[in-house]
């Protein structure tokens, strides 16, 4: 084990509700929701203990398809958090991403996010810190902070909808769609409990909420037919949103290689067609998108895809 291993290793029993907090639900979907988090402390252990980008992708590469997109997400933040702690070897996030990881690339750039939430130079201005990442999907980086915050401090960003110090512009947006995600999990993947967190939140953070609790949905799974009935009734106004948070979930997988029936059974019920499919939306609304300004590339990405939905209805024939 590496002296890194031995500072900075997590324990499995963190990804628990007890430990977390949560208030227990379904005995599937709680076990569904705590096998996710183990999954990511799995592979933010295997980050601190790799040998090398290839030696790591092994590892991460033998954990089972439908989970194996959480482990490259928790080893993303263990190889940020090395990059920080020791700047001069700090590629171990790009060369990761630019090798082995590449076609988990989603996930990586989330899991870097978490490390935002951690360190207090990043935390105090994310926006800087993502300018090293893909020009496109680093605000999935502010995203991954936003889940990280939802997941460890809920009381104050769900219970009191306070957004952190440094959080400003088009970042509180990225963060609400991570917060949204994490929603997903403290809920226990119950529809009626999701609404009544996002409930009390502002009308204008309102649908980036509803768009992470449909890539958390579509992504992490624990759902049931009448689950996602549910929600498409609970949602409101908020379906397009919904739906472009399961359209991206669905690219995340088949990019990575590692398609879920859940993941299958949300895109029918929220976008009215195959995952694949909808990963295709998200694929042909990426052409000629203008350059970042006050609202950035990927925002107009979200809002190409989530118009594909709006003229779609909310229960599509399939």
């Amino acid at each position: 084990m590496t002296l890194a291993a031995c500072l900075f290793r997590i324990s499995e029993q963190e990804s628990t509700f007890r430990r977390r907090g949560f208030a227990p639900g379904d005995a599937a979907k709680q076990a569904r929701m705590e096998r996710v988090g183990a999954t990511f402390i799995l592979g933010y252990n295997a980050g601190l203990d790799s040998r090398s980008p290839a030696d790591l992708c092994s590892r991460l590469n033998a954990v089972q398809d439908q989970w194996r997109g959480f482990a490259f997400e928790g080893a993303a933040m263990s190889l940020t958090l090395l990059d920080e702690l020791t700047p001069w070897r700090g590629r171990r996030l790009s060369q990761f991403l630019n090798g082995p990881g590449e076609p988990h690339a989603y996930m990586l750039h989330v899991g870097a996010g978490w490390v935002y939430a951690r360190l207090p130079w990043l935390r105090w201005q994310p926006e800087r810190a993502i300018e090293r990442l893909d020009p496109l999907l680093r605000w999935l980086a502010i995203d991954g902070f936003g889940f990280h915050e939802g997941y460890f401090s809920w009381r104050r960003v769900i219970d009191e909808t306070r957004v952190p110090f440094g959080i400003s512009g088009y970042a509180g947006r990225a963060f609400d769609q991570g917060l949204g995600r994490s929603i997903w999990f403290g809920a226990c993947a119950d529809p009626e409990r999701v609404r009544a967190a996002i409930y009390p939140f502002p009308v204008a953070r309102q649908g980036d909420l509803w768009s992470g609790v449909g890539l958390a949905c579509a992504y992490a799974g624990g759902h049931t037919e009448q689950d996602l009935d549910d929600l498409l009734d609970l949602c409101g106004d908020h379906h397009p949103e919904l739906a472009q948070g399961a359209s991206f979930a669905a690219k995340a997988r088949l990019r990575a290689g590692n398609p879920d029936v859940d993941t299958e059974r949300a895109c029918r019920a929220f976008c009215g067609m195959s995952a694949e499919d909808a990963a295709g939306i998200t694929d042909a609304s990426l052409g000629a998108l203008p350059a970042d300004a006050t609202i950035p590339a990927y925002e107009f990405w979200r809002q190409r895809v989530q118009r594909e939905f709006v003229t779609r209805g909310k229960k599509c024939a399939v």
